[in-house]
C-alpha cells in the first residue's frame, strides 16, 4: 500500500529535475482518492497476471509504482536501511498525439532514501521527469524502469535485478536475487480492495524476500553490503475512499524465514478500517490471508516531527491465530520522507515472540493542509 502524487506535472519542465524542499504539499487522502479521469481503467475484479508483461507499465491505469525497501549490513557490521520507489502518474487517459518527442501523458516521480543506523542519519531525495525523450519510462522485456540516472533493471528472466541510484551525498548500486520465495499475489488473487466502493482497489503483487548485495555510498565512503530486500508492485486508478485518511503498512522479514505484510487503513477519526488486510508468508512460500479481526495493532511510542505531527514509530503487532506477538521498533526515529507528500518510512527491528527486520510506512498523519 503506497503513496501517490497527482500534481507532479506542475513541477516539470522539459527535462529531468531534482526537488528538495520546493514542491507543493499534497494530502495523502486527496492524492489517493477516487477523483481520477473517468477514462482510466479501474480494478474491479481479479485478473490473470501475465509475466513479464505485468512487470512493465500499465498506462491505462492512472497510477502505479515499483517499490523497493530493504535492510542491509556492511562487511564491518554497519547497518543500513534503504528505499527506492519509482512512480508513474497518468495525466490523461488514452494515447498521446505523436507530433512531438516531448508530448506525453505520463509523469514519473522517484523517492530515494538511505538510513545510516549506526550514525542515526536519514538521507532522502525526490526527482521528477516526464516520460518523453528517454527521460523516464518502463518496459517489460527486458524489464527496466528508469527516471534519469535512477533505474531498476532486470534481465530476460527478470532476476537478478540491478538497482542504481546516486545522489551527491549518498547512493546505491545493488543486485537483487530471486531467492527461494515465490511471488505473492496480495488481496484476492492480486486484487487488493481498499473499500466497499467498486473500483477502489489495486492490482498488487510482492516479492517478500530478495537476497541483496552490492555497494552503498555515504559521502565519499563506499560500503560493501548484503541483506534482504522487499519489492512491491501496484497499480490502480483510485484507492482511498472518502472516509479514509491513510494507513500503517508493515513489511516484516522474520528470522524463521516467514514474512508478514499488513496494512491497517485508518478512517478520518483515527480508527482501523474494515478493509485493512495482509498476508503471512510461510517458509515454503504459501501465503495466508490476514483479516483485520485477526491482527491487533497497538502503537507503543510516538515521535514528534518539527511540524508537530506525531508518528507512531513503535508498535505491538499480535496475530494470536499464528502465535505472533511482535514488537516493531524504529531503528531511527526521524525517517521522515519530507517531500511533496509527507510520510514516514523507515527500517525497523522486530523482537518479541519472533525476531527479524523490516520496513514500516506511516501515511496520512501530516498536520499540514
Amino acid at each position: 500500500m503506497r503513496c501517490l502524487f497527482l500534481c507532479m506535472a506542475l513541477l516539470l519542465s522539459a527535462c529531468e529535475v531534482d526537488v528538495q524542499q520546493s514542491a507543493p504539499n499534497v494530502r495523502v487522502d486527496q492524492a489517493m482518492g477516487g477523483q481520477h479521469d473517468a477514462g482510466f481503467a479501474r480494478a474491479f475484479k481479479a485478473r490473470t497476471f501475465q509475466f513479464p508483461q505485468d512487470h512493465g507499465a500499465h498506462p491505462e491505469f492512472a497510477t502505479e509504482w515499483w517499490y523497493l525497501t530493504g535492510n542491509l549490513q556492511s562487511e564491518e557490521g554497519r547497518r543500513f536501511g534503504y528505499q527506492l520507489t519509482l512512480f508513474r502518474v497518468g495525466l490523461h487517459p488514452g494515447k498521446v498525439k505523436q507530433d512531438s518527442t516531448w508530448r506525453t501523458h505520463q509523469v514519473y516521480m522517484g523517492h530515494l532514501a538511505v538510513s545510516d543506523i549506526d550514525d542515526t542519519r536519514h538521507y532522502s531525495a525526490e526527482r521528477f521527469a516526464r516520460a518523453a525523450a528517454g527521460l523516464a519510462g518502463a518496459r517489460a522485456a527486458p524489464f527496466e524502469v528508469w527516471l534519469g540516472s535512477w533505474s531498476i533493471r532486470g534481465g530476460s528472466e527478470t532476476f537478478p535485478i540491478t538497482v542504481s541510484a546516486q545522489q551527491e551525498n549518498f547512493g546505491l548500486s545493488l543486485q537483487l536475487h530471486s531467492g527461494e520465495k515465490p511471488m505473492v499475489l496480495q488481496g484476492e488473487r492480486g486484487l487488493s480492495r481498499k473499500s466497499a466502493t467498486p473500483g477502489n482497489a489495486s492490482y498488487y503483487y510482492s516479492y517478500t524476500r530478495l537476497p541483496t548485495d552490492g555497494e552503498l555510498r555515504i559521502g565519499d565512503t563506499l560500503y560493501t553490503i548484503e541483506g534482504d530486500s522487499w519489492m512491491d508492485r501496484e497499480w490502480s486508478s483510485s484507492a482511498l475512499d472518502k472516509d479514509q485518511a491513510g494507513w500503517d503498512w508493515f513489511a516484516l522479514q522474520l528470522d524463521d524465514s516467514r514474512e508478514v505484510m499488513f496494512y491497517q487503513l485508518r478512517n478520518k477519526q483515527g480508527g482501523a478500517h474494515a478493509f485493512s488486510s495482509g498476508k503471512l508468508v510461510e517458509k515454503n512460500g504459501r501465503a495466508i490471508t490476514l483479516k483485520p479481526d485477526q491482527v491487533k495493532l497497538t502503537a507503543t511510542r510516538f515521535w514528534l516531527a518539527e511540524d508537530g505531527t506525531r508518528y507512531p514509530v513503535d508498535w505491538r503487532l499480535q496475530v494470536s491465530d499464528y502465535q505472533l506477538d511482535l514488537q516493531v521498533q524504529a531503528l531511527i526515529d526521524n525517517q521522515l520522507m519530507d517531500h511533496t507528500v509527507h510520510y514516514w518510512e523507515g527500517a525497523v527491528d522486530v523482537t518479541g515472540s519472533h525476531t527479524g527486520k523490516g520496513y514500516l510506512e506511516l501515511s496520512g498523519y501530516d498536520n499540514r493542509e
